[in-house]
This record gives C-alpha cells, structure tokens and sequence, in this order.
C-alpha cells in the first residue's frame, strides 16, 4: 500500500518508466515487489495490467536473504475508475492509490481530488488552487 511505502524505502530510484499515457489516468496503485533484478520491465502476476515500474539505481542493494530487490510497480485492476467509470471507484480510490503526476523517482506521490474522483470546486478551479489530500 501506498501509506505504507516510506521515502527511505525508495530512495534508490533512478527512474520510473510509464507503459502508457498517465495523463489520461485518474490514479494508479503503487507497490514495492520483490524483483531480481535492478533494472527492466517486471513479470506481472495480478489480475488488471501494469502501468509502470520503477528502475533503480547501481548501489540499491539486495535483500541479503533473498537476493531480490524491491521495486515499485503501478498497476491497475479491471473494476479500477479508467475501465469502470461508474463503478465502486467512481469516488474515492484504492489505499494504495495515488495521482500519477505526483510521482517521482524516490517520491512516494500523494493522493488528490482527482484521484479521490472530485473535481476541484468552480472557485478553486477559478483560481488555479488543487489542495493535496
């Protein structure tokens, strides 16, 4: 979950690499996998389709048990708000949802109104103001 994924935890990152358009997308779940390698596009066991993943840097270390990595994956369910604009997320999103354009390299990003599913108010509109959630 994304209020799980501390700033520490992904600080190794030295890119994140989108397989589509996130400018259409609302949202996005983020969770740190355990993967074998540094770098390249992750084998993907959920149900839905991966929209991104992290590449991490030379001097990320692996886990001294398992010798694996931990990366994040963006990845999205088929009763998620692009597929099913009218459905349980119509409002509201998943825990480990975040705006898209809110993520970084190392930055854990943040929940908005538009990935919460609200449109910011006319006056707030107006006014060029989004509020963080």
């Amino acid at each position: 979950m994304s209020s799980l994924i501390t700033e520490d935890e992904i600080s190794h990152e030295a890119d994140l690499v989108w397989l589509e358009d996130i400018t259409a997308l609302d949202y996005v779940r983020q969770s740190l996998d355990r993967l074998a390698t540094r770098r390249g596009k992750p084998a993907y066991h959920r149900a839905g389709r991966m929209v991104g993943y992290a590449q991490l840097g030379q001097m990320a270390k692996p886990s001294r048990t398992s010798g694996t990595f931990r990366r994040r994956v963006f990845w999205l369910l088929p009763h998620d708000r692009d597929t099913d604009p009218g459905g349980l997320y119509a409002t509201g999103a998943p825990a480990e949802a975040v705006d898209p354009r809110t993520l970084a390299a190392g930055s854990k990003g943040r929940k908005t109104e538009c990935s919460e599913g609200g449109p910011p108010s006319l006056a707030m509109q107006e006014l060029g103001i989004t509020l963080p959630l």
